[in-house]
């Protein structure tokens, strides 16, 4: 019998490619892992494709996709799965990773000659925007760094001239990051010179974020950070998010990127908000 791709994909992410391919219908981790895998690379899939895929019946793929949902690894919609963000889902870290990697990056440029000193303590959120300065923070090298980000802890743990504090408490799996109450117990035991982080979008200058833990921890991170600067690129401006972050008139320094509208700026600016726009890349 061929191997489906659920199966696939499952066989190659816990075997490596080698070895004989295991059904996924007899391993409920496994084939979850290669849905969540499916949904993540496609961006939205079919209930029923993947109840094919996978050899399973629909009922049995429709408890999968609930336990992934309830992880937050991806958002139930009507006939399938998706992995892109909507006002109550973050969005899987991989579609975040590789979305508006341009224009993070002017955002991480913009911000490391501006905001960024060497000596300093930076905080670092769990966004992927943040994620743009840690590759770039070396280059400034003594720093501390501080972070509850998985991703940003692998970026610099080989980095010599580079301190890191990580931010534990609960882990979050699909955000890859700890996030709750003890995380932000641990980081107001701490003192930054500067926090870098993002949000989900702004509406009416207002930064909103899907995730309640998230607002707890962020919230932490800026009461315990002398200065706070938001990355924010141009899309962030049309969406909508569930729970409220921080007034971006209450924050040090706003910097957008080169395509956001002129009209999102002056608003901005009418709000009180300091905003730089950083340049194209070039």
């Amino acid at each position: 019998m061929a191997v489906g791709k659920c199966e696939a994909v499952a066989v190659a992410s816990t075997l490596g490619g080698s070895g004989d391919p295991t059904p996924t219908h007899g391993a409920p981790e496994l084939r979850r892992e290669a849905v969540r895998r499916r949904v993540a690379e496609l961006g939205f899939v079919r209930v029923d494709q993947l109840a094919r895929e996978c050899g399973v019946s629909l009922m049995t793929m429709h408890r999968d996709l609930d336990e992934l949902e309830g992880r937050g690894f991806l958002r139930k919609v009507r006939g399938g799965a998706t992995s892109a963000p909507t006002r109550t889902f973050h969005g899987d870290l991989a579609h975040r990773m590789q979305a508006q990697a341009r224009e993070k990056l002017e955002l991480a440029a913009y911000a490391l000659r501006r905001e960024i000193v060497p000596g300093q303590v930076v905080a670092l959120d769990d966004s992927t925007t943040s994620l743009a300065l840690a590759r770039l923070l070396p280059q400034v090298a003594p720093l501390t760094v501080v972070t509850h980000f998985l991703p940003v802890l692998r970026a610099l743990a080989d980095e010599p001239g580079v301190e890191l504090i990580g931010l534990g408490g609960r882990f979050v799996p699909a955000y890859d990051s700890f996030l709750g109450q003890a995380t932000a117990a641990a980081a107001a035991d701490l003192q930054a010179d500067v926090l870098v982080m993002s949000t989900t979008a702004v509406t009416d200058g207002v930064c909103y974020i899907q995730s309640q833990d998230t607002v707890i921890t962020r919230r932490a991170l800026i009461a315990s950070s002398a200065r706070t600067v938001a990355l924010i690129d141009h899309t962030k401006f049309g969406r909508r998010a569930l729970h409220r972050l921080v007034d971006l008139a209450d924050v040090d320094r706003v910097i957008v990127d080169s395509g956001t509208g002129e009209q999102v700026v002056r608003d901005l600016r009418a709000r009180s908000v300091a905003v730089d726009v950083a340049p194209a890349a070039t």
